[in-house]
């Protein structure tokens, strides 16, 4: 990770020649993959549990806007008067799993189940320091039948 770069969740999220991708985990005995990481396997109750490189691409695979303030623990430092509505989808790793995330598009018509997604880090909050902290979300990576493009 960058000393520059303050991660929510500093666990969640591995670097590989200073490209981010999210960190899970793998059952080495049944080849279950989990995220975030876990000790045990739910499957077959194996401790034989090795780090797994989720990688930072998938598929949307469901969404919804998310049109109001989330109550505690969410922490973003947002109120009720500055409060922006945002994307949140299930996005399809190539291993399969589909995991919950933020996604940085908030228009229902630019996003469709389906859309290649990729990886990026965002600000979520500034802490007691001043320092901006950032979480993952995911962003379409390509062209709209309706003509927006994202990135």
């Amino acid at each position: 990770m960058s000393d520059s770069l303050s991660l929510v969740c500093e666990e969640l999220i591995g670097f590989t020649q200073g490209q981010a991708h999210l960190q899970g985990s793998q059952c080495a005995d049944c080849g279950e993959t989990y995220f975030p990481a876990v000790h045990s396997c739910t499957r077959c109750l194996s401790t034989n549990i090795q780090a797994y490189n989720l990688g930072n691409a998938g598929v949307l695979w469901s969404w919804t806007i998310q049109e109001f303030l989330p109550k505690p623990p969410y922490n973003s430092g947002e109120t009720p008067a500055n409060f922006k509505p945002y994307g949140v989808g299930y996005v399809q790793m190539p291993c399969g799993l589909k995991l919950e995330s933020r996604l940085t598009e908030s228009h229902p018509d630019q996003l469709s189940i389906g859309i290649p997604m990729n990886l990026v880090l965002i600000p979520y909050r500034v802490d007691a320091d001043g320092k901006v902290v950032h979480t993952f979300a995911f962003a379409p990576t390509r062209q709209h039948p309706t003509g927006a493009s994202h990135a």
